[in-house]
């Protein structure tokens, strides 16, 4: 296994309130926070944070997509109980996206519209659906993929940790290939960054280090109107 992470304040905000976990072999978070002032920066970091800890003391070894999902679960317990108890952070949240690489089986749990993507055989596959307004428009066909990114309410989240006492988890498990690659990206990848050119960056660069540098880059020559966080993975033989 391969495995490089960068993350960028990009060229517009004054703080990152992106966060994120790489610990190879095993596990790899995004979070992109939200709120006001620092609170989109205290949401995130406690989410990614409360995961990694959350994992690290599992008992249950056998069924990580449960782990995954009753960490992210414990993670918007905590993340909710400081924004009610903390006038400052009222209405902070953060999406999360996390993997759990176990051998051959991948595990991830998500919430919110960071993102999971496999690249495997040429071909660029979003494993995670967006938890936004337009992913959900997107998702019923009632916009195209392309209409999403300058549509005037893209940044609506339907779905967010900490947000609220109860948070519904999307889960799921897949075998990994030799070459596969895992790219974790926030939405400040994506919203600048066509998937067709995420795909030729992820081809044209066998190093995958060269591929997170470049991603960032070209997020940020976009506009990098966003904090862009990518994380790469890749399995050889």
């Amino acid at each position: 296994m391969l495995a490089f992470a960068q993350t960028d304040i990009g060229m517009v905000r004054k703080t990152n309130e992106d966060s994120f976990i790489f610990s190879p072999p095993h596990l790899f978070v995004v979070a992109d926070g939200m709120g006001g002032h620092v609170a989109g920066e205290i949401a995130s970091n406690l989410g990614a944070s409360t995961i990694q800890e959350y994992i690290k003391n599992c008992r249950e070894l056998s069924d990580w997509e449960y782990n995954l999902k009753e960490a992210i679960i414990q993670a918007n317990t905590i993340i909710y109980q400081m924004s009610q108890a903390k006038s400052e952070c009222l209405g902070m949240g953060t999406t999360v996206t996390a993997v759990y690489a176990d051998g051959s089986d991948i595990y991830w749990g998500h919430v919110g519209d960071s993102r999971l993507y496999l690249i495997r055989e040429n071909k660029l596959l979003q494993i995670t659906n967006d938890h936004s307004l337009v992913g959900e428009l997107v998702q019923s066909g009632s916009i195209t993929p392309e209409e999403a990114l300058v549509h005037p309410h893209r940044n609506i989240l339907t779905r967010a940790v900490g947000t609220s006492d109860a948070i519904a988890v999307d889960s799921g498990r897949f075998l990994q290939q030799p070459a596969d690659r895992l790219l974790l990206c926030t939405d400040g990848l994506t919203n600048m960054v066509s998937e067709e050119d995420i795909l030729s960056i992820c081809l044209q660069y066998e190093n995958p280090q060269k591929v997170v540098n470049k991603l960032v880059e070209q997020a940020g020559q976009a506009g990098g109107y966003d904090n862009i966080t990518a994380i790469i993975v890749e399995y050889r033989d």
